[in-house]
């Protein structure tokens, strides 16, 4: 289905804003289940040389025994629960990709937010499709250009899928910056290609 659906940038890689995927129950289901039955951990960086702990909330599920190394960082993937596999097979059937690990994200209010970066580490296969689901606040994502400094920005809604792929991360940045305006929580599934 992603080639019914512009390209928001037009050079190095491609981005696709599905739009709202699914209905107000379904998207009050899921953000209740995924903030209750998530095994959420507070987020351990190494920043300059120093181990920080974010208030933002992380989870890794994916496929058995598979590991994600960031920011100098291992998680250990959990199984897959009867209600990702669920959102997973959702968002495979609007990109047509098939994905084998989810990195969820819980932000608790707009003082939460993420820095300019790109999803680019060793585990991820290059080139593959990343898609993020968003549940809750509505927040603003950001995606730079690493050479021509062009910026474009998306607002992601509850219930949105956005999708990145092609030479996207070797060429884009992304964030999602802070505001203070939101006081609602957003959980984020960012379903990604893995080597296994």
């Amino acid at each position: 289905m992603t080639t019914n659906i512009p390209n928001i940038i037009n050079q190095d890689g491609q981005a696709h804003y599905f739009g709202i995927i699914v209905n107000a129950e379904q998207k009050h289901t899921y953000f209740n289940e995924l903030l209750n039955k998530i095994e959420w951990t507070n987020e351990k960086l190494v920043m300059f040389g120093k181990e920080i702990i974010t208030k933002r909330k992380v989870a890794f599920y994916a496929d058995s025994l598979m590991s994600y190394t960031y920011s100098n960082k291992t998680k250990q993937a959990l199984a897959w629960t009867p209600l990702l596999l669920e959102i997973k097979n959702l968002t495979t059937s609007y990109t047509a990709s098939h994905y084998n690990a989810c990195l969820l994200n819980l932000y608790h209010d707009g003082e939460e937010g993420m820095g300019w970066h790109s999803d680019d580490e060793k585990e991820i296969i290059p080139n593959s499709s990343i898609a993020s689901l968003s549940f809750g606040a509505e927040r603003k994502f950001a995606i730079k250009h690493k050479t021509t400094k062009e910026t474009h920005s998306i607002l992601l809604e509850n219930g949105s899928l956005f999708e990145m792929l092609g030479s996207f991360q070797t060429h884009w940045l992304h964030s999602m910056p802070k505001s203070k305006k939101i006081i609602a929580p957003r959980i984020n599934l960012t379903f990604r290609q893995m080597h296994s």
